[in-house]
């Protein structure tokens, strides 16, 4: 398309804008089209070549082109999920990609229900249960850099988008471990956000790795503190100390950081985030211990970022359902589910120790793994070959180019989560047969 088929109209950055947008609602634009060259552009409408530069910038912040250097500026494509975390229903293959938990871990929320002292709360009242806040806030207490904020929300990646629209703006770079959770990535991506993936190991996300990005210009650093999907490593002690030094260069950074498996994790939580950072954020979600349909995480932050959530959680508006709160405080203070807590945390634990030390028999190992329900296994070759060859004999997993965000790994993810030891043994046997 020529420039004069284009038609782009403008005498500002906004007008310009306004146009390239009415062009693509249009049909006129496509994913994918090329726009014209700055100078170009502010030659033909006759005006400065900051003015189309400013144009450009904006159409790149809220989504509607990217621009690739030298290559130019195209039309970008609609937002996209990807792929998406979940069982596969019309697979006949034993499913260890779905990440799910097992379901005889979650607590039988038919008699918590009966159990529960329900109250209608109407427009206007508070958004919070209030022994559900009483809960989280002595669950938060030594784990935050300073005086917290408590809210509740939709769940974990509910609460990342809050907090992306609250504190940052279209286009602005989040420092993500790399690779990453499927949620984290669509989250970002539907929010116009600018996913940058930074190396991990064994301990979590690397100091210098991480130093660099900042360094680059990325607003917002995504952390998880243990169990991170897909890998299943832990922060360690000493990578805390060492991340919090990085970000103690960088206090104007956002720091979030996810703690989703924080009630059946194995090993300890360490706090990455240094007294200097200005706006932060931890998250710990129910989905894995209680269930992934109760929507609810509770989250701790800054008291300004506090202010800034909870005006779009507010009573009139969008805020979390009074009764799944009930529920949700019902299950962690009945006596039942925590000792359902207690036996689920050391059965997940089993199980994916058994298919390590499975894997470990036939010659793989999974060096970053120590929590969660997943097992990352790295390999020699094509992930997606593996994936295919692995479904021939009756297993589904999932390849590592899922969860990549600008690094190339090869590697599977294998949910453990509902595997016996010998079913350990014999997905050990068949993936040394496939490769």
């Amino acid at each position: 398309m020529t420039y004069d088929e284009m038609q782009i109209q403008g005498r500002t950055a906004d007008e310009i804008v306004a146009s390239v947008r009415s062009l693509v609602a249009a049909g006129r634009l496509r994913s994918g089209d090329p726009l014209p060259a700055v100078r170009q552009l502010a030659l033909t409408l006759g005006i400065n070549r900051n003015t189309a530069a400013a144009a450009y910038r904006r159409l790149n912040e809220v989504g509607l082109a990217r621009s690739a250097g030298r290559r130019g500026t195209r039309i970008s494509p609609p937002p996209s999920l990807g792929e998406q975390e979940g069982a596969s229903v019309d697979t006949a293959l034993v499913d260890l990609a779905d990440g799910n938990p097992d379901r005889d871990c979650l607590p039988d929320i038919n008699r918590v229900i009966h159990a529960c002292d329900f109250k209608h709360s109407l427009y206007g009242e508070s958004t919070f249960n209030s022994a559900l806040r009483r809960y989280a806030a002595a669950w938060f207490d030594e784990d935050c850099p300073g005086d917290a904020d408590i809210l509740v929300t939709h769940g974990c990646v509910d609460a990342i988008e809050r907090l992306a629209q609250a504190r940052l703006v279209p286009g602005d770079r989040v420092a993500v471990e790399d690779p990453c959770f499927l949620g984290t990535i669509n989250a970002l991506r539907l929010s116009a956000m600018h996913a940058v993936g930074v190396a991990v190991d064994a301990e979590g996300i690397q100091p210098e790795a991480l130093r660099q990005t900042l360094r680059g210009g990325a607003r917002a650093v995504l952390l998880t503190a243990r169990a991170q999907n897909p890998t299943g490593f832990s922060m360690s002690r000493e990578r805390a100390a060492a991340i919090a030094a990085v970000l103690g260069e960088h206090p104007d950074v956002m720091v979030i950081v996810d703690d989703h498996f924080a009630l059946l994790a194995n090993t300890d939580y360490h706090a990455p985030i240094p007294s200097t950072t200005g706006s932060w954020a931890v998250i710990r979600s129910l989905a894995k211990p209680v269930g992934p349909d109760i929507r609810v995480a509770l989250l701790a932050c800054d008291r300004t970022t506090g202010e800034r959530l909870r005006t779009r959680l507010a009573p009139g508006m969008t805020w979390v359902s009074h009764f799944l709160q009930t529920l949700a405080i019902s299950c962690l203070e009945d006596p039942q589910v925590k000792t359902l807590l207690a036996e689920s945390k050391i059965q997940y634990a089993t199980r994916r120790e058994a298919m390590q030390a499975a894997l470990q028999h036939v010659g793989f190992a999974s060096p970053l793994t120590t929590d969660g329900l997943n097992v990352w296994i790295p390999l020699s070759c094509d992930p997606s070959a593996v994936v295919n060859a692995m479904a021939r004999r009756g297993w589904l997993v999932r390849a590592s180019t899922a969860f990549e965000v600008s690094q190339q790994s090869r590697a599977i993810r294998v949910t453990t989560s509902r595997l016996s030891p010998p079913e350990a043994e014999r997905f050990a046997a068949a993936l040394a047969e496939a490769i």
